[in-house]
């Protein structure tokens, strides 16, 4: 999975329709292989980008848990430690 696609379920205050949106246009931008794409493929890439957007919302408004909603910050820190262990084994 492309690194800058982030989980975006169970999060409180729940993910955006921006961060929705660029998580979805990271995955578009990861299997076309386009980070900008030409002219001739804007309209198509940008479709996609919406429809993956759409597909991603409703998929998350579906979901159910009886988990407790994750602190942002609180797994970022968790994110960072694991980071600062795998680099400094490196």
């Amino acid at each position: 999975m492309c690194r800058n696609i982030r989980t975006l379920y169970n999060f409180e205050p729940a993910a955006t329709e921006e961060e929705v949106r660029a998580s979805a246009l990271q995955y578009v931008r990861k299997i076309s292989g386009f980070t900008n794409p030409s002219r001739a493929n804007e309209p198509a890439f940008e479709r996609a980008v919406d429809a993956v957007a759409r597909a991603s919302s409703e998929l998350l408004e579906a979901l159910v848990t009886s988990a407790p909603a994750r602190n942002r910050e609180v797994e970022a820190a968790k994110a960072r430690a694991r980071a600062a262990q795998r680099y400094a084994a490196a």
